[in-house]
């Protein structure tokens, strides 16, 4: 799709993490007017206000009721930025597509396979665009090491062993994170989500095995897990979640090759190659990025392609099914589910 204008947009959910892509959005003014938010919460509301005044913008109107503001608005708008609790991702991005919006759909897209089967089967009906606003598979890093590995110059693909931590317990604690109706799971389907895609993205094939060990440490949800699995080519993995850490919150990927090892984090913020022969690792240069935003805007214009269709969260909610049922039985290891896109 070619842009000629600037997008229309509205963004639906102002809360934290609202704001935070928000800050990144108002700077691509020159692409982008955010016409009307949807957020049922003055509080956050007013929040989001203040990013706008502070960018020296005049804060849009908001209408609470999302089935109202498409009614108003839609024929106005072009996309829509939806970023809100976990549960309520499948219903506002089927809303959205029908009303003949493209979307950018936080993390992760929706709760089951079923919802990701349901939610293809609408981009596939209206014709919409959707993208999963995975910061991993949406980074020029992710994106170059995923053409790396692809292209064959790094040999097979060994294994890939990734980590990430955060103090998510205390910092989540009493919101609707650890509320599993609202979020589908703990640390390991909310910040971990992060991990189980950029992983799945750089392998570059589908999970045929798992086993996997889920601790709640007296929470609702998940805080601590261990997954190993097996990949179709027969490559290892290995993912760690901790959300108990200190006051941090970090990540480390490893993919181990036959001809080199690649480095990035789980939301690809740096790559770094060190080859055969190289005793060290080093930075591979790609153009810098003003987040998920910017490059769903790439893909509406027909720039790139689509890295995140709802294709990824049709597979990253297999791989969580699968956890969650070796976890039940203890660490069993349980078959995935093949995703059968066509």
């Amino acid at each position: 799709m070619s842009e000629s204008r600037i997008v229309q947009a509205t963004m639906i959910g102002c809360g934290g993490m609202a704001r935070h892509h928000l800050s990144n959005i108002l700077r691509q003014k020159d692409s982008t007017h955010i016409a009307v938010v949807c957020e049922p919460s003055e509080d956050a509301y007013d929040a989001a206000v203040q990013v706008f005044l502070a960018a020296g913008l005049n804060p849009p109107p908001n209408e609470p009721d999302l089935k109202r503001l498409i009614e108003d608005y839609a024929d106005s708008l072009d996309a829509a930025f939806i970023i809100t609790p976990h549960a309520y991702h499948y219903e506002q991005a089927r809303i959205c597509l029908e009303a003949g919006l493209d979307v950018l759909l936080e993390k992760p897209m929706v709760m089951n396979a079923a919802e990701a089967r349901n939610l293809i089967q609408t981009r596939d009906r209206t014709g919409g665009l959707l993208t999963v606003a995975f910061n991993g598979s949406l980074s020029p890093q992710v994106r170059k090491a995923s053409q790396m590995l692809r292209s064959g110059e790094l040999g097979d693909i060994l294994s890939i062993s990734a980590v990430v931590w955060q103090s998510w317990g205390t910092g989540t604690h009493g919101t609707w994170r650890q509320s599993p109706a609202v979020s589908g799971g703990g640390f390991l389907f909310d910040t971990g989500a992060h991990m189980l895609n950029t992983v799945a993205d750089l392998a570059g094939e589908d999970f045929v095995e798992v086993a996997a060990w889920l601790d709640n440490r007296g929470r609702p949800v998940e805080t601590l897990a261990v997954v190993m699995g097996r990949l179709q080519s027969g490559a290892l993995v290995t993912l760690n979640g901790c959300g108990e850490a200190i006051p941090s919150c970090a990540s480390d990927v490893r993919v181990f090759c036959t001809k080199a090892i690649l480095h990035t984090d789980v939301w690809g913020k740096w790559l770094r190659i060190q080859r055969a022969g190289r005793k060290t690792l080093r930075e591979v240069k790609v153009p810098a990025s003003l987040g998920v935003w910017e490059q769903f805007l790439a893909v509406r214009a027909g720039k790139m392609a689509n890295p995140c269709p709802p294709e990824v969260g049709l597979r990253m909610a297999l791989l969580w099914d699968a956890i969650r049922a070796s976890a039940a039985q203890n660490g069993i290891p349980v078959k995935c589910e093949s995703p059968n896109y066509s």
